[in-house]
């Protein structure tokens, strides 16, 4: 049984969480409502999972369903369906259970397997490379690297014009805040912000039907007929996904990864001088600071145990992975950045069915970039006070500045 100093350290912890500073710097608060268990129930019923191995548990028993619907009613949002950002949101693959999940997963998954993105390495390199051509002295990080990276990788997947693809960053930023948060303003901004991302990628469908080239979007908009086939909503929502996830969450790991790097000057210069240190380096940023700190709406249809903690029938629970990821119990020193460290793999990607099907991705991106840059640019430095991005779900970067020089 709970007792009331537990509910009370829980429920301040929780309350910090809910700040500018504890969204920033969450860690020491998921080490307080770690130290009363592997999960803990909120003041609001909702249960909090802090520990690795239930956590890792949690994330991978197909027993428990999503529950988006339970989310938006609870926040008012009744309306959700006819609310552009939370319907293209929550009725994407990200909430779906099977078997609609495993309907749509089929179709796109050919396009993130390990050969695929294997073969991908060489122009990964090469947009790489070009990329630290064009950096030279004080810059912003984000803004010159950390997201054209990713969004001409992801827009090359899929067949978004590179012309086109600057403006999707403030765009998915605005509309991804609602896995954030629900408040009126956000919404608003996110709806508009939605109207833009839902009519481009439905006019590209369309134009894509008409004149196909060798991408992701013509692939699944020439797919007619069957029970295989996306409708035109569908198609909308799958590709405002993977656009949004395939940069969203990689500028979170560059932009993360590389102040952890630059603050642990000692943890670069080996990477500098190791770049086969890559694979695991990037596991290491990933755990340390998670470009994904929580996984929510999901609950067991019926009272259920996983490793030994028992999860009453409808109760909604939120897996706090950027906790899970500093477990003391799994990792040691979990506060220090280790890049050679060889224990579990970081959570930072889900698991289970709805496993990140880019993850492939984002790590081939990372082991690429960081020695590149390290090695490119030795007195790459910290140049002024990072700013950071709102929310707690998706955890960054909106600006980085650095000098080269």
């Amino acid at each position: 049984m709970t007792s009331g100093l537990d509910r009370d350290v829980a429920a301040e912890a929780l309350a910090a969480l809910g700040t500018a500073a504890g969204r920033v710097d969450p860690y020491p608060h998921y080490a307080r409502l770690r130290s009363l268990g592997p999960a803990v129930t909120a003041p609001d019923g909702m249960l909090m999972l802090t520990g690795y191995r239930l956590c890792s548990a949690f994330v991978r028993d197909h027993r428990l369903q999503k529950r988006p619907e339970q989310v938006l009613l609870a926040a008012g949002h009744h309306d959700w369906r006819e609310r552009p950002s939370l319907r293209l949101m929550y009725t994407s693959i990200l909430m779906l259970n099977a078997p609609a999940h495993t309907r749509l997963r089929r179709l796109v998954s050919s396009a993130f397997t390990a050969r695929r993105i294997a073969d991908l390495r060489p122009a990964v390199e090469r947009i790489t490379g070009e990329l630290c051509e064009r950096l030279d002295g004080a810059m912003d990080f984000v803004t010159e690297f950390a997201f054209p990276l990713p969004v001409t990788v992801i827009g090359e997947l899929l067949g978004v014009p590179s012309a086109d693809r600057p403006m999707f960053q403030t765009l998915v930023r605005d509309w991804t805040m609602v896995l954030d948060e629900l408040t009126p303003a956000v919404v608003d901004r996110a709806d508009a912000a939605a109207v833009i991302i839902r009519d481009y990628l439905a006019e590209l469908a369309e134009t894509r039907r008409a004149e196909p080239a060798d991408d992701l979007i013509s692939a699944l908009a020439a797919a007619r007929g069957g029970a295989e086939a996306l409708d035109a909503e569908e198609l909308v929502a799958m590709a405002a996904l993977l656009l949004a996830a395939g940069f969203e969450t990689t500028t979170g790991l560059l932009a993360n990864g590389l102040l952890a790097l630059l603050e642990e000057p000692g943890q670069a210069a080996r990477l500098r001088a190791e770049p086969g240190l890559a694979t695991p380096a990037v596991e290491e940023l990933l755990r340390y600071d998670s470009p994904v700190q929580l996984l929510s709406s999901r609950s067991a249809p019926d009272d259920l145990t996983i490793a030994g903690i028992d999860f009453a029938g409808g109760q909604r629970v939120v897996a706090l992975l950027g906790a899970a990821n500093r477990d003391p119990a799994v990792f040691r020193e979990p506060d220090r950045l280790i890049l050679d460290r060889a224990e579990e793999p970081p959570l930072s990607f889900g698991g289970g069915a709805h496993y990140c099907l880019g993850a492939p991705l984002a790590r081939l991106e990372a082991q690429v970039a960081f020695p590149m840059l390290l090695s490119r640019f030795p007195r790459l430095a910290l140049a002024g006070v990072p700013v950071f991005r709102p929310g707690l779900a998706l955890h960054g970067y909106t600006s980085l500045p650095v000098d080269t020089n």
